[in-house]
């Protein structure tokens, strides 16, 4: 009788230690298979954002065309694109600043090829959209190489150029923007890469201020081209 109790015993341990043990490898299995979906569901989501990114800043869109520098004139000059991004243009570049009026088309290219970027906008573009490009334009990429100003009959609300380079946008808030602003702001293809958008020869005036500056006689010179020792530092 006390062998069969033992038995019974022992019997009933060996069954709770198998249970326990079932119990042990169904919370392991839940574990590890709740910490591999956190894992798959974190993947996905990491993923998810990137091609959402990827997919916001893309600049498929950016329209391109071949410029050759150094085409220096003083008279006024029809140009192919709206705004223009290469081609002939004033011997005076613009100063790099925001301007509430627009500018001549012949001073703004000068500074592209000094490696500017040149925002401009639809005159009766919303205010908070004014107020949220002009945020863009006034902290993204290098000030000293920033160009904004209103343009009328533009094919966009927004367009933002550089030499060579342009891309037309409906949004102030796009991230395209600012992709454009990183990848082109004094981009390779700056015809003269480190030359200042400011100095005595930088025109500050609007297009209502003053005309295009004429041609220089008697003893009068031509504005120099200066360089800047480092692209970005601003000029005393």
């Amino acid at each position: 009788m006390a062998k069969e109790k033992a038995q019974a015993r022992r019997e009933h341990l060996d069954r709770m230690r198998a249970e326990q043990r079932r119990k042990q490898r169904r919370a392991a299995l839940l574990m590890w298979g709740t910490g591999g979906l956190i894992v798959v569901v974190l993947v996905g989501v990491v993923g998810f954002y990137l091609v959402k990114q990827a997919r916001e800043t893309s600049l498929d869109a950016v329209t391109s065309a071949k410029y050759e520098g150094g085409q220096h004139v003083w008279a006024k000059v029809a140009y192919k694109e709206t705004p223009p991004v290469g081609g002939q243009h004033h011997n005076n570049w613009q100063q790099c600043a925001i301007y509430d009026k627009p500018i001549h088309s012949e001073h703004a290219v000068h500074s592209l090829e000094h490696g500017a970027i040149w925002i401009t906008y639809r005159p009766d573009l919303p205010k908070a959209q004014l107020d949220a490009l002009t945020e863009v334009a006034s902290s993204t990429g290098q000030q000293d190489y920033m160009l904004m100003s209103p343009f009328p009959n533009l094919p966009s609300p927004i367009v933002v150029s550089s030499w060579g380079h342009q891309l037309k946008l409906t949004d102030a808030g796009d991230p395209k923007l600012g992709a454009f602003i990183k990848k082109y702001q004094n981009g390779p293809d700056t015809p003269e890469l480190g030359a200042t958008c400011g100095g005595e020869a930088a025109v500050t005036t609007t297009a209502d201020q003053a005309p295009l500056p004429p041609e220089p006689t008697g003893q009068q010179q031509s504005p120099m081209e200066t360089t800047s020792p480092t692209p970005g530092e601003s000029q005393q």
